[in-house]
C-alpha cells in the first residue's frame, strides 16, 4: 500500500467534503475547490474523516492513489486555513506596486512588466525603506498559488554571484565566488 495513500484525510469543523460521479468538491470558510478523480480510485467520506483507497495493486493505481489523497488533503488545508507564499525581490532599483489584480513590476529591464492574476489570489505588495520589496501571495488553491509564484519567479530568477532576482523569503541561495583575482 502506498504510504501517503492509506492515510486518512481528516475533515475540520466547517469544511465538508462531498463525493458526486468522480468529482470531489471541497467547501468551507477560505473557498469552493473541485477534483476530477480518475474511475478508478475509490473516495469515501465517513462522518470527518474521507479515505482513498485503490482496487488493486497495478502501476497505474499505485501512482494515483497517494497523488490524489494529497490532493484532496491539500483542498481541505485550502478551504479551511489558505496557502501563504511571500516573494522578495533583491536588487538594485527592483520594485512592485499593484493596482487591484495588476502587478507592475520594474525588474532593470527597460520596460515594466504586468501580470493580471486571477481573482482566486488576494495579492498585496510592501515596500519599506531599506528593505527589500516584497510580493505577499494569499489562496485557497496551492497548485494555483505555486504556478502563480513560479511565473512571477521565471521573470528574472535569483543569478548565483550577487544573489539579484525573485526569490521566496527565507530561500537559501547557493552563491558562487566570482573569478579568481589575476596571477
Amino acid at each position: 500500500m502506498s504510504r501517503i495513500g492509506k492515510l486518512p484525510i481528516s475533515i475540520p469543523a466547517g469544511v465538508t467534503v462531498t463525493v458526486d460521479n468522480n468529482v470531489v468538491t471541497v467547501k468551507g470558510p477560505k473557498g469552493e475547490l473541485t477534483q476530477n478523480v480518475n474511475p478508478a480510485i475509490e473516495v469515501k467520506v465517513d462522518g470527518n474523516v474521507c479515505t482513498v483507497s485503490r482496487p488493486n495493486d497495478e502501476k497505474e493505481n499505485r501512482s494515483m492513489h497517494g497523488l490524489y489523497r494529497a490532493l484532496i488533503q491539500n483542498m481541505v488545508v485550502g478551504v479551511s486555513e489558505g496557502y501563504k507564499k511571500v516573494l522578495e525581490l533583491v536588487g538594485v532599483g527592483y520594485r512592485v506596486s499593484n493596482q487591484g489584480q495588476i502587478l507592475e513590476f520594474s525588474l532593470g529591464y527597460t520596460h515594466a512588466i504586468y501580470l493580471g492574476l486571477p481573482k482566486e489570489i488576494k495579492v498585496e505588495t510592501k515596500s519599506e525603506r531599506n528593505q527589500n520589496p516584497l510580493v505577499i501571495l494569499e489562496s485557497c488553491d496551492k497548485q494555483l498559488l505555486g504556478q502563480v509564484c513560479a511565473k512571477i519567479r521565471s521573470f528574472r530568477k535569483p543569478e548565483p554571484y550577487k544573489g539579484k532576482g525573485v526569490k521566496f523569503q527565507g530561500e537559501i541561495l547557493r552563491r558562487k565566488a566570482g573569478k579568481a583575482a589575476g596571477k
